[in-house]
């Protein structure tokens, strides 16, 4: 079903060009689009050409015209003015409705297509036989970006997105949920990972500017073959996920940049319980004070390197040693060390693990 938006669209476009005022109406009579300033209702004119054999009819000076879907009456136009020409134009709209219906049909099947596709609900034969009908390459390079906003979405909000994505024929965009909006991206041939984070940046900039105040893009790995988007499609949800555990500081989160993340996030709880009671003997590494947890990132973030590491925190060489002798005496674990270092990365890593998926439960 085309949106009352689009509908209006079409007919605004096609008076601004014949001059002629239109109406678009459901078979009961109710208007869903009108050029009209003042439009009268035609309720009982409606439901009585609805019933007749003709496929247009004159009402009270007024050019009626069936529209169809498949043989099924689907909408009623009115046109008027124009004097001689107005039968004419009102056949010429009619038939651009008529041809947007089947566009619009067409990008349903599409669409549904393409979510059954992403939720593996499809046996392989059907995969390719389907892509066939609906003429998409199956051998295409694809990859899947998620949206993320605030916001719910509906058909005008996709519309909205495909318009501003640049409504690419080849590309499609649609939502498995009321949460994400999902862009299934064919990739030319000498396109690459670098071109995924241009146009990953491109939508979040675009967005940012249609208003979206909080957005969070997350894409997967380039796909060669169509029965394969599934798994991008799998990629690019654990990339969101796991992005806002462990690198909630980026907008833009692309899953071959996860890391360790990837793996830690698929631990249970038990076993990551175990992991930091074992190494801290009770206590978690998220318990030591704001300037030691600061002076162990930092650490962290200048590769261990301690000449660094002091001089951007501002202090003396002698305190950072200071400060990592007496985490060494409380946690047991040097981060000079590389062996240390790593098992207190991973563990910081566990408990923020720990504490989001605590955050879901409540």
């Amino acid at each position: 079903m085309i949106s009352n938006q689009i509908l209006q669209n079409t007919i605004d476009g096609l008076k601004s060009i014949a001059r002629i005022d239109f109406c678009v109406m459901d078979t009961e009579g109710k208007v869903l689009a009108t050029t009209f300033a003042e439009p009268t209702h035609y309720e009982v004119e409606v439901a009585s050409f609805a019933d007749s054999p003709a496929d247009s009819q004159v009402v009270q000076g007024n050019q009626f015209f069936k529209i169809f879907d498949d043989h099924q009456l689907e909408y009623i136009l009115l046109a008027c003015g124009g004097g001689d020409d107005v039968y004419m134009i009102g056949k010429m709209a009619s038939f651009q409705i008529q041809n947007l219906l089947v566009a619009y049909k067409e990008r349903f099947d599409k669409d549904n297509f393409v979510k059954n596709l992403l939720l593996d609900n499809l046996l392989l034969v059907d995969i390719y036989n389907r892509a066939k009908k609906l003429h998409i390459d199956t051998e295409a390079r694809r990859v899947i970006f998620i949206i993320e906003t605030e916001h719910d979405k509906d058909s005008n909000k996709l519309d909205g997105i495909r318009s501003t994505l640049g409504n690419k024929i080849k590309d499609f965009v649609t939502a498995v949920d009321e949460k994400d909006i999902i862009v299934v991206k064919e990739l030319g041939t000498g396109e690459g990972y670098t071109d995924l984070e241009k146009a990953a940046k491109d939508m979040y900039d675009i967005l940012k500017a249609e208003g979206e105040e909080h957005v969070r893009i997350a894409y997967g790995t380039i796909v060669n073959d169509i029965k394969e988007v599934s798994k991008s499609y799998k990629e690019a949800k654990l990339a969101l996920d796991v992005g806002k555990i462990f690198f909630d500081e980026k907008n833009i989160i692309a899953y071959s940049t996860l890391g360790i993340g990837r793996l830690i996030y698929q631990l249970p709880i038990p076993l990551c319980k175990m992991f930091i009671r074992e190494i801290f003997e009770g206590k978690s590494p998220d318990e030591f004070d704001e300037e030691t947890l600061t002076t162990i990132n930092k650490f962290f973030e200048n590769s261990l390197n301690v000449s660094e590491t002091s001089r951007q925190l501002y202090i003396h060489r002698n305190t950072l040693v200071y400060r990592l002798d007496k985490l060494q005496k409380s946690s047991g674990l040097d981060l000079r060390v590389f062996e240390d270092a790593i098992t207190f990365k991973i563990a910081l890593m566990v408990v923020k693990y720990m504490k989001y998926m605590e955050s879901l439960e409540y």
